[in-house]
């Protein structure tokens, strides 16, 4: 389902390239030119690189949709030495869940797509643990399992391009799925893959990390939704939420409290992707919320 405050009609355009004068009056004209209206349009500079990023939301107000505003927009990329993309704004994202025994970052998104808020398409949920069948089948999404063993690791992520493929996915989201990516299912994900894990993670590695946290007296508690890339967690970063602890807390409520973080932080990254409004700069992800 798709959030109906959406413009059901509208193309998004995402570009980036070298700051210079001159670039956001070039793809006014070429949007004017062929009859659309800007309905929103964000812009950011990145002092550091001097990269230009951009987003413009528009609708047409002719019979054409794109084929021509493309034409454009190639000779502006040649120009500029642009990088660009267009996509529909109402068309959800086909996406494929892995997740393993922990539910709660998969239920909650199962279930904001049910009620149209995420523009989204769940087209299965991939798991290497049975356990979770019951929570896609509550939804009607298809639940595959492909248990991964160190023998068979190879043959399961062989398995999984196969469904990516088969079932045309954009986007691929790890809702605490807890396997390590081989660098060239990294590498072939790259960009259309997001993962979440506890901000906490540097400092508590290994099993029960909220448990550990509990133990030395944290103060916050936070999750962190990124990119996937072979340098692990070390993606760029999405978007990041965190919650203060107290001493009064147990360690049943400390873990409460880091999952109700990994599904707000997720549920945004997702939200932000499939609504084309983050454009990668290198290790970093510029966000127009």
């Amino acid at each position: 389902m798709i959030d109906a405050r959406r413009t059901t009609d509208s193309l998004v355009l995402l570009l980036s390239c070298p700051d210079g004068p001159g670039v956001v009056h070039a793809v006014s004209g070429v949007l004017l030119e062929h009859g659309h209206n800007i309905v929103e349009s964000q812009q950011y500079r990145d002092p550091r690189s001097g990269s230009f990023f951009m987003r413009v939301e528009f609708t047409p107000t002719r019979s054409e949709r794109s084929g021509g505003v493309r034409e454009g927009l190639a000779r502006l990329g040649e120009r500029f030495g642009m990088t660009w993309r267009l996509a529909e704004s109402s068309r959800p994202q086909r996406t494929l869940i892995m997740v393993s025994r922990y539910g709660h970052c998969l239920n909650d998104l199962l279930y904001r797509c049910s009620v149209g808020r995420l523009n989204i398409e769940p087209v299965a949920v991939v798991s290497n643990h049975p356990d979770l069948a019951f929570l896609a089948d509550n939804f009607d999404v298809p639940f595959r399992h492909v248990p991964v063993t160190g023998a068979t690791k190879q043959a399961a992520e062989a398995r999984l391009l196969e469904l990516v493929a088969d079932l045309q996915v954009d986007l691929v989201v790890l809702a605490r799925y807890m396997q390590i990516l081989s660098d060239d299912l990294c590498k072939k994900l790259d960009g259309r893959a997001i993962n979440i894990h506890h901000s906490i993670l540097p400092s508590f590695k290994g099993a029960r990390p909220y448990h550990q946290a509990y133990d030395r007296g944290v103060k916050l508690v936070g999750a962190t939704a990124h990119y996937v890339t072979a340098d692990l967690d070390e993606g760029p970063i999405i978007e990041q939420e965190v919650a203060r602890v107290d001493h009064s807390m147990s360690p049943e409520e400390v873990t409460a409290l880091g999952r109700d973080n990994e599904c707000l932080a997720l549920a945004r990254a997702v939200q932000w992707h499939s609504d084309n409004r983050v454009v990668l700069d290198g290790p970093r992800a510029v966000v127009f919320r």
